[in-house]
Order: C-alpha cells, then sequence, then structure tokens
C-alpha cells in the first residue's frame, strides 16, 4: 500500500471560523456566555474530516492505490453532515406516513417577543412552543371527530440569520375517527385559529417565566398584544399537492443543517463577511455585510440544546397512538391502499456511496488511478484521545493501518497538518475591493446603503 498526501477537508464557513483565530477570540470575547453544547458542535465541525478523529481505508485491487475515508462527524452544526442527515430523515419518515393531502403550516410569534426566547428559559419555551401549536392544531380536528397526523419540526433562524422561532408542520388533511374510519377533510380555519395561536403563546410565556422575569417581559407581552389585533401570523396554503417526501426534504434541510447554507457565503476578507440572503418583503435576492464576531455569533446562538427534539409527532404519528393503532393500520392497507404509506415499513438507509453518486454523480470507490472499484480493507477509531486500529481484514492491512496511525500522531504529521490548514484558509480569503463591484453587480445592492 502507498501512503497518500495530507488533504485538509475547508469550506467557506470553517475557514472563516479557523483564520485568524476567530473562534478562539469569540469565546474569549463572550466568557461564560456560550452554552456548552455549542463549544462542543462547534469543535466537533471544525475537526470534521480529519483523518486524526478516525478514518476508514480502501484499497484498489488493480493498483497500489490506497484511500482514507475520514470518519464524520454528524454534528448539528457541521454543513457537509447535516445534508446527509436530512437526506436521511426525509427518506424514512416519508415512508412512514400515510397517504393523505397533507397540508404545510407554518406558525409564527411576534418579533417583539423573540428575545424572551432567547434567555435562560429558552428550552422550555422552545419545547412548550412545538407542543402548543401541535395540541392547538390537534384539538381542532379533534373537534371534527378525528385524530390527526401531526409532523411538526421548529426553526429559529430567519434569513438574515436573526432568532426567528417558528414552527413548519406537516397535518393530514383529515384523520381517524373514533370507529376507526378514515375522514377527508380540505379546510383548517386558520385565520380564526391565529388568536387561539396568540393566546397559547402568551399564556406559554406567563406559565413559564418566574414571577420577577414576567414583570420584566410584561410590557412586550402587552405589545404582541396590541400590535397583532388578528393574531399571530399563520400560513397555511388552501391546498397543496406537493408531495409529502418533497415536502420533508424542505423541513428537513432546515432542521438538520446549520441557518446558512455555503452557497450564500460570498466574501470573507479577515474582518467581514458578506452574505446573501432573500428579502421576504419583496422576495429580492439582497448582501448583508458583518464583522466576523457578529456572523459567527448569529450562527452559533442556532445550536439546540443537548437531547433537545427539534422534530415532534403529534396525533397519529405520536408514537403512543401508532402502538394502539396497529391493528387499524392493517385494517387500512388491505381495505384502502390508497390511505396509506405502508405506515411501519421503513426503508433501508441509503449508505455513503450511494448518496455521493446521486448527489454528485460520482463514485467515491472508484479508484482516481486506474477506475476500478476501492475494497474496504479496515477502520481506525478515536478512543481516550488517541487512534487506535478497530479492524483489519488481513495482516497487511493492519500493518498498514497502524503504521497510518503512527504517522498521523506524529509531530511531523502536526506540523504538515499545519501548513496545510493554513494554504486551504487563504483561499477563501478575498480583498474586498475586488469583490465588492462583483457583488453590487449581481444583487444589485450597494452594501454602503445599507
Amino acid at each position: 500500500m502507498v501512503k497518500k498526501r495530507i488533504r485538509i477537508e475547508m469550506n467557506k464557513l470553517k475557514a472563516i471560523f479557523l483564520d485568524n483565530n476567530n473562534w478562539e477570540n469569540f469565546l474569549e470575547i463572550n466568557k461564560g456566555k456560550v452554552r456548552s453544547v455549542i463549544r462542543k458542535e462547534v469543535e466537533k465541525f471544525l475537526h470534521c474530516g480529519d483523518v486524526s478523529n478516525g478514518f476508514r481505508v480502501y484499497k484498489c485491487e488493480a493498483c497500489p492505490n490506497v484511500k482514507h475515508v475520514p470518519i464524520r462527524c454528524k454534528g448539528k452544526f457541521c454543513p457537509t453532515c447535516a445534508v446527509v442527515e436530512a437526506q436521511k430523515w426525509a427518506d424514512i419518515q416519508s415512508h412512514d406516513m400515510y397517504r393523505s393531502i397533507h397540508r404545510h403550516v407554518i406558525l409564527t410569534i411576534d418579533e417583539g417577543l423573540r428575545p424572551i426566547f432567547t434567555s435562560r428559559y429558552r428550552k422550555e419555551l422552545l419545547k412548550g412552543l412545538m407542543n402548543e401549536a401541535g395540541r392547538l392544531l390537534n384539538e381542532w380536528f379533534q373537534s371534527l371527530g378525528v385524530t390527526p397526523g401531526i409532523v411538526s419540526a421548529l426553526h429559529t433562524f430567519g434569513s438574515k440569520l436573526e432568532f426567528n422561532p417558528h414552527i413548519h408542520m406537516l397535518v393530514t388533511m383529515g384523520g381517524v375517527t373514533k370507529d376507526g374510519k378514515w375522514k377527508q377533510y380540505d379546510y383548517i380555519p386558520y385565520i380564526k385559529l391565529r388568536k387561539q395561536w396568540q393566546t397559547v403563546v402568551l399564556k406559554l410565556i406567563r406559565r413559564v417565566l418566574s414571577e420577577r422575569a414576567k414583570k420584566q417581559v410584561q410590557p412586550l407581552l402587552q405589545a404582541a398584544y396590541k400590535n397583532n389585533p388578528d393574531g399571530f401570523y399563520i400560513h397555511a396554503p388552501k391546498r397543496s399537492q406537493t408531495r409529502v417526501k418533497g415536502l420533508l426534504g424542505y423541513i428537513g434541510r432546515y432542521m438538520k443543517r446549520g441557518p446558512i447554507a455555503l452557497h450564500r457565503i460570498i466574501m470573507y476578507d479577515g474582518e467581514s463577511v458578506c452574505f446573501s440572503y432573500q428579502d421576504k418583503r419583496d422576495g429580492e435576492w439582497k448582501v448583508e455585510e458583518l464583522p466576523v464576531a457578529e456572523f459567527i455569533g448569529r450562527l452559533v446562538r442556532h445550536i439546540p440544546d443537548e437531547q433537545f427534539k427539534m422534530v415532534r409527532h403529534y396525533g397519529l404519528y405520536s408514537r403512543r397512538i401508532k402502538t394502539l393503532m396497529k391493528e387499524v393500520v392493517k385494517q387500512f392497507q388491505r381495505e384502502a391502499q390508497r390511505v396509506l404509506i405502508n405506515a411501519k415499513k421503513m426503508i433501508k438507509p441509503v449508505g455513503w456511496r450511494e448518496r455521493r453518486i446521486e448527489s454528485f454523480g460520482e463514485d467515491p470507490l472508484e479508484c482516481s488511478e486506474c477506475g476500478n472499484v476501492m475494497e474496504f480493507r479496515g477502520i481506525a477509531v478515536l478512543i481516550k484521545g488517541h487512534l487506535t486500529l478497530q479492524f483489519a481484514n488481513d495482516v497487511l492491512a493492519k500493518k498498514y493501518i497502524n503504521r497510518e496511525i503512527d504517522y498521523i500522531e506524529s509531530k511531523t504529521y502536526e506540523y504538515k497538518k499545519k501548513e496545510a490548514t493554513r494554504k486551504a484558509i487563504k483561499k477563501y480569503r478575498f480583498n474586498w475591493d475586488q469583490r465588492e463591484k462583483e457583488i453590487n453587480e449581481r444583487y444589485r445592492v450597494h452594501l454602503s446603503n445599507m
């Protein structure tokens, strides 16, 4: 087997965090204010793609070519891992849902209330927001004599990375009656529900906050009630023929990835970051310029707390009712195939290789030297801070992986990795004067006027 040169995986976001110690400086400036989960998730992201955190070895059987595939972090903040996780979630979820029209419902809150949801009550308030939204829709359908299926996802960010908690829901247009029949509906009175939604949100805040905290936010609560005489905004299109899997993919992209897609980051000069966003008021694409520290701060505050469920299921899709509904589901499958998408069957997750082929049109295990397929030979994992051979399929592979572990943990490798990282970061830095004209022409916006 032959040794490959050091390859550093770098993208725009990682370059911004690592350049000039931006991330370490951010932590120093905000000492004591950064949640531990933020530190954990960002560190995972910054080291994702590094073979020193573990790797798989693939060897071409027709030539000496060897490939190291790093073990991914699967973190909540990593844009690379998030794409895969979102696809997997949407695929699996879509094969465990009813074959019914699903309405995409979005529930929002007053802009003035957003700071309350970033306070020390954040976790309880966000969980309550999801549960109240689920209860509101569930109770309306139950008033019609049916139990619906609801999949709810929490989004905390807006297009400009501001903290904007709102709920995306997929709701079956109909449900199961008490006598086990499916009853279809094609209407959600979202105008009527707006006032009810406003009421439950304001009550939630009063219920969760301490007496002292309630006094401090009382002006915000009063303003939210006064400024929204029709209630908080609920978006529920009249009817959607969009495939369930498509809607799940849309929600999944927001749920599983970070608050900004890499292609939206259009400039970084070492001090400022410029990114594009779609202005919801006029539908135009515009640009925002932020100092690096503020850009990082806007991003990391959207990292959810440990064990927080960003997706929840209510009604027919809740675990408890799914268990009770097993016999009803079987009956549905026998008598009304059009109603269900095999509610018990979960599709087999597509593997890493298949996803790369589907997404990028290239086989990651095709040998770059001769075109033959490379075969798995072994894996090394990180245990207590050191790489350890976990599996090798023969003696030669075992010796090779152990040699690679010794090299990766050597000072020589560490030095070369730092040099490679520095060069990888440098290519993402742009001179502002060189990019300003291009940005202005592309987005028809002069940043100096923003």
